[in-house]
């Protein structure tokens, strides 16, 4: 591994010095690179699992928790998509429980189950369980100490009738070489969400870049489940305007060997909530 790494630092350096930079792309090849992106993300978002789907999210309390589309439940399901009274879900310790009431098919990984155990996405190592009612499914989320009720649709209207995405023009210009400036040790982002509550991230570090003659200085984070690539929230002025109000979002590739990163914003996109309401999308810390 410590050969491999002074080769291509030296490959780097070798193309530094005969005047081309390795981070160069020409116009052809970054279309082509963002065209692919674009169909990506579509393909993502309008699936049958996509944020397009997402109709309902309820917080479980303590005991029982009764769920159907009739408007008394805990928790109520799209009016015509399920039972009026389905089943339940029991809060207990921090471990839910699901159970169909007679008469109501409920699956798990195609299997029907009348009770089962449920577990939510609090571990990105684990996949949290999702249970199909008819063309809905549900899911337990958790976000700091609340557990909840994710619920999707494949019929939602918001996926029915999406009428697709709209994108600033494609420009280089936006396709910028940062440099890494890692925190020794990393911090512990605190950053709040949607929902009221605060998620904490690892932070290994900022990533500095100029654009227009002006530095700029964003914070990056790692998503737990996500190590292999550095995560982005950021505000701008174009937020509340032509973007989501909040803010929008940025992948990129892990440093290099000389600790540059390369950022480009026109893979920028707005959060899930520009979509739906019953997202739990976080806010950009300050700083960014």
């Amino acid at each position: 591994m410590q050969k491999t790494f002074i080769l291509a630092s030296l490959a780097l350096l070798l193309l530094i010095g005969c005047g081309r930079s390795p981070y160069a792309i020409d116009k052809a090849a970054h279309d082509a690179q963002i065209s692919e992106w674009k169909a990506k993300r579509l393909t993502r978002l309008t699936s049958e699992t996509g944020w397009l789907t997402l109709c309902g999210l309820s917080w479980l309390k303590e005991g029982a928790n009764a769920m159907g589309s009739d408007s008394t439940n805990a928790i109520v399901l799209p009016a015509g998509t399920a039972p009026a009274h389905a089943g339940t879900l029991t809060l207990s310790g921090g471990v839910v429980t699901l159970e169909a009431l007679p008469g109501v098919t409920m699956t798990i990984n195609d299997s029907v189950v009348t009770r089962a155990t449920l577990l939510s996405d609090a571990d990105p190592a684990v996949d949290p369980t999702v249970v199909t009612i008819g063309r809905l499914t549900i899911q337990i989320i958790k976000r700091a100490d609340q557990l909840g009720v994710r619920v999707k649709n494949k019929d939602n209207p918001a996926r029915v009738h999406f009428a697709g995405l709209d994108y600033f023009p494609v420009d280089l210009k936006w396709r910028v070489v940062a440099k890494f400036e890692p925190y020794v040790p990393p911090r512990v982002l605190k950053t709040p969400t949607q929902v009221n509550t605060v998620q904490e991230d690892s932070c290994p570090g900022a990533l500095a870049f100029e654009i227009d003659g002006k530095t700029y200085r964003l914070d990056a984070v790692i998503e737990k489940g996500a190590e292999d690539r550095l995560f982005l929230m950021f505000g701008d002025a174009t937020n509340g305007h032509e973007t989501y109000g909040v803010g929008r979002q940025l992948y990129s590739a892990l440093p290099d060997s000389l600790g540059n990163v390369v950022l480009d914003f026109n893979q920028a996109y707005n959060w899930p909530c520009v979509f739906t309401i019953y997202a739990t999308c976080p806010i950009p810390p300050r700083q960014n």
